[in-house]
């Protein structure tokens, strides 16, 4: 695949060498930089953004956006990495993709389209963090690229939960005990 990208340059230039039109040389300036972006988006990605960490007491999700505002891009990379979390510990998806495609012996079209809809009604995220380390940005042209790695504790570990589950339980006896005391008489 790195090859892939290696090539692509040296071939895009070599074609553009081939070319007086000044557009042509343009529009091929363009796509170069559109590469050297992809690539360096892909050289500058943390190890934890392909190969996930594993734990026995943690589910780990990776989220990465781009924005032009630096915290933007960090927000949505979390909402990314936060629905992978969701889906993982029990949420819902459903997802429709249209696809039309015409081809002739000169040309190929295809207009895709696809919508995604998640549901995480039922699923408690308290506890999940960005991981220790797991925040990294890089300049994507004039646009912020964040990576961000979350995890959820699980079980023991998860001291939110657990801590939020026991206040949850007092308020229930708080407001059951007076009904039960009255039972008595």
């Amino acid at each position: 695949m790195k090859r892939l990208f290696t090539l692509l340059p040296i071939v895009a230039v070599l074609a553009a060498c081939g070319t007086t039109d000044p557009m042509a040389k343009r529009a091929e300036q363009e796509r170069e930089r559109q590469v050297r972006h992809v690539e360096r988006t892909i050289d500058k990605a943390p190890k934890w953004m392909i190969d996930l960490p594993t734990s026995s007491s943690a589910v780990y999700a990776a989220g990465t956006s781009v924005s032009g505002d630096y915290s933007m891009a960090i927000h949505k990379a979390k909402a990314d990495a936060y629905g992978k979390i969701c889906m993982s510990v029990g949420g819902t998806a459903s997802q429709q993709t249209k696809i039309y495609r015409t081809d002739s012996e000169a040309t190929s079209t295809e207009f895709s389209e696809m919508a995604l809809k998640s549901s995480c009604k039922e699923v408690d995220l308290t506890g999940v963090e960005v991981s220790k380390d797991g925040l990294k940005m890089i300049a994507e042209g004039n646009r912020y690229r964040a990576y961000v790695l979350v995890v959820m504790p699980t079980g023991d570990a998860n001291i939110l939960r657990r801590a939020k589950e026991a206040s949850r339980q007092r308020e229930l006896a708080a407001a059951r005990a007076p009904q039960a005391l009255k039972e008595l008489d």
